[in-house]
């Protein structure tokens, strides 16, 4: 029987998503019940990552009440642009339990980083209330690189930056077309969603071994 040969120990470095896999977003549920049955949450993803408005905001070339309007034009919403921003900002609400813990268990040759779609109104908080800030030292958002996930040039920009090949990369993300955008350039991607599927991740690749 022939098998595949285990290259696990050539990855260097642990790229994490933030919303979805380290980070709760609670503001999503209103956003569903406001659509009603329209549309799943699966649906609603795919419309947000190539909504042209949520792309504009998400790479600083709009502020926020160009996104609000954009967006409610977008979903067909008829609410209030402050009621819509405020639910929206309050998105990012909590680190998954187990989250840093997982983190602090990965070993200190491997360089970790963050890969987010993100904005103003998100990433402060990301950062500095929720304490990632502290944890990586290399941070990639998408509104400060101008460039945005799923697209390669998010992810050869992270390339670029740490000086290393897409093999040598784990990717964890909540979100298939981002995961597939990864694996399509070389990446090692995998679907996650929370920090307990991260982590599951992170034991079959060999980075942490098992608790």
């Amino acid at each position: 029987m022939n098998h595949a040969p285990d290259n696990r120990h050539d990855i260097r470095v642990v790229l994490f998503d933030v919303g979805g896999v380290l980070v709760e977003l609670g503001g999503v549920a209103t956003l569903l019940g406001w659509l009603g049955a329209r549309i799943t949450l699966p649906e609603l993803w795919s419309l947000w990552l190539r909504s042209p408005s949520v792309r504009a905001f998400e790479t600083g070339r709009i502020d926020a009440g160009q996104f609000a309007a954009g967006v409610l034009a977008e979903l067909r919403l008829d609410i209030d642009a402050e009621l819509f921003l405020e639910s929206f900002t309050r998105w990012p609400s909590a680190l998954y339990p187990g989250a840093l813990e997982m983190i602090g268990r990965i070993p200190s040759h491997y360089r970790c980083a963050l890969l987010s779609n993100s904005n103003v109104l998100h990433w402060r908080r990301v950062l500095d209330e929720l304490g990632l800030g502290a944890i990586f030292e290399h941070q990639f958002a998408s509104h400060l690189m101008g460039k945005i996930k799923p697209d390669a040039e998010a992810f050869e920009h992270v390339l670029e930056s740490l000086g290393c090949q897409a093999a040598q990369i784990l990717f964890l993300d909540d979100n298939i077309l981002n995961v597939e955008a990864a694996r399509s350039i070389g990446m090692r991607a995998q679907l996650v969603r929370g920090a307990h599927e991260a982590q599951c991740s992170l034991q079959l690749a060999g980075v942490i071994t098992a608790c």
